[in-house]
């Protein structure tokens, strides 16, 4: 085989597998994200308190709520 040949291939498998990782770490990270969203409610109650509210547990599940509904509208 030629080198041009050879050079043909090394390309296009590394467009290839660059594609191919790119798609397997958005999958993961999508899945992560669902299963371990980056903020809870401790964390929310802890930034209220920071910000001098105090928090009840019916705002804390609705702030909750609310950034649950926004993150699956953004999809």
């Amino acid at each position: 085989m030629s080198t041009g040949i050879w050079i043909l291939i090394v390309v296009i498998a590394v467009l290839v597998g660059a594609v191919g990782g790119f798609f397997a770490a958005r999958k993961y990270m999508e899945s992560y994200l669902k299963n371990n969203p980056p903020i809870n409610e401790d964390m929310l109650r802890t930034m209220m308190l920071q910000m001098g509210q105090k928090p009840s547990q019916k705002k804390l599940h609705q702030m909750m709520t609310s950034m649950q509904n926004q993150s699956k509208h953004q999809k």
